[in-house]
């Protein structure tokens, strides 16, 4: 029998619990070079937030291999100035208030959706709510046709998979979108990114489309393993899902606290600019650094209980988003869509329940967390 202490990257048990080794290696290696993967692990939460904040040391701009070069001109791969540049043009556009106005129709979307369903006595979660979700908001913001969202999930799934086809096929379908807006613009982020300006600069094409693919695959994924991760998480403690039925104002601290316990995504990547130290490891200039989310936001010398699920933990600062410059631009979208949806779910499910016959199926990647499915009884 192996032990929960190994790494065990492709087993399906390690996926759905890596929390034993990533505590282990808090203590035992909490700076770790792994020669397989050619990267470097951080986990303690200090040093997690350093990789994070320092872009001087710790570059967002990753090599790449050369298949894969279209696609780093987006917000996650660069560094100021180009950074700044681009976030400042983006911030413009995709805007707080531009994302609260959506509320009406991500309520109206939700409310599709859990019609659908009751139809049904059982269903699969993801299928049939938390995936369509975003992915339907995302396509809307982006004035994609209704036709072509059939085919978002599975672009999304290929890139989180490496998949070069599926990243070239949404990489020429944006393409062929892009080139519609120039000529003929609408109400949409496409179509205003294309417009917007700042101090004489403007996005080129390749960085809208890179931005697209980026909201798509970043946004949908996140969204659906947050939603789905709550209701999974509910499930393993029903003394904290018996609280939250019996008080939704708590709804918004244990999304929070969703995404702390089972982070959507598990680590980052960060390459040294210069020789640096972590811990007792010299780190040399050139290598690849993994942040560990997953890791740091379990950390008990950060969190209190730290493997406890509590819906109303407060100070709850963790790393779900990311930290710093690079604080995910699409986090108020995902924690919006998350609250209306949920709150919808249990007011109109009060028996919802997870199917415990049915067992649980990681997604297959290191990456993220979450479930491939989760049947529900209604």
């Amino acid at each position: 029998m192996t032990s929960d202490l190994e790494f065990r990257p492709t087993d399906p048990q390690f996926l759905l619990n890596p929390y034993p080794w990533l505590a282990k290696m808090r203590t035992e290696a909490p700076a770790f070079y792994d020669a397989e993967q050619k990267a470097w692990l951080v986990f303690r939460y200090s040093d997690v937030k350093r990789v994070l904040s320092e872009w001087k040391t710790f570059s967002s701009v990753v090599p790449k291999p050369p298949e894969q070069k279209d696609f780093t001109q987006t917000l996650p791969f660069t560094d100021p100035p180009k950074h700044q540049s681009l976030r400042t043009i983006v911030q413009k556009v995709f805007t707080p208030h531009r994302i609260e106005a959506l509320a009406p129709r991500i309520t109206e979307l939700t409310h599709e959706l859990l019609d659908q369903m009751k139809q049904h006595e059982q269903v699969d979660l993801i299928q049939a709510f938390s995936s369509p979700l975003p992915i339907i908001v995302i396509a809307e913001i982006l004035g994609v046709p209704f036709d072509d969202r059939k085919d978002f999930k599975h672009w999304s799934d290929g890139i989180l998979a490496n998949d070069l086809t599926a990243i070239q096929n949404m990489a020429d379908y944006f393409r062929q979108l892009l080139k519609k807006r120039q000529s003929h613009p609408g109400q949409d982020l496409i179509s205003d990114l294309i417009a917007a300006y700042e101090e004489g600069e403007k996005l080129t094409g390749q960085e809208v489309l890179d931005f697209c693919i980026l909201l798509l695959t970043a946004g949908n994924e996140t969204t659906t393993n947050l939603i789905t991760n709550t209701i999974w998480s509910l499930h393993e403690h029903p003394d904290e899902n018996q609280r939250l039925r019996n008080d939704l104002s708590l709804l918004p601290s244990a999304i929070e606290e969703v995404l702390r316990y089972y982070s959507p995504i598990t680590f980052l990547n960060r390459f040294t600019k210069v020789e640096t130290q972590i811990g007792d490891q010299t780190i040399p200039a050139g290598q690849i650094v993994y942040p560990w989310l997953a890791s740091a936001n379990r950390d008990e010398h950060k969190f209190e209980n730290a493997d406890r699920f509590i819906i109303d933990r407060d100070p709850n600062e963790h790393f779900a988003f990311g930290n710093g410059i690079h604080f995910c631009l699409g986090a108020p979208l995902s924690r919006l869509e998350a609250k209306i949806g949920l709150k919808a779910l249990l007011e109109e499910f009060p028996n919802l329940r997870v199917d415990s016959t049915e067992s649980l199926k990681p997604i297959p990647t290191l990456r993220v967390h979450g479930l491939e499915s989760l049947s529900i009884l209604l």
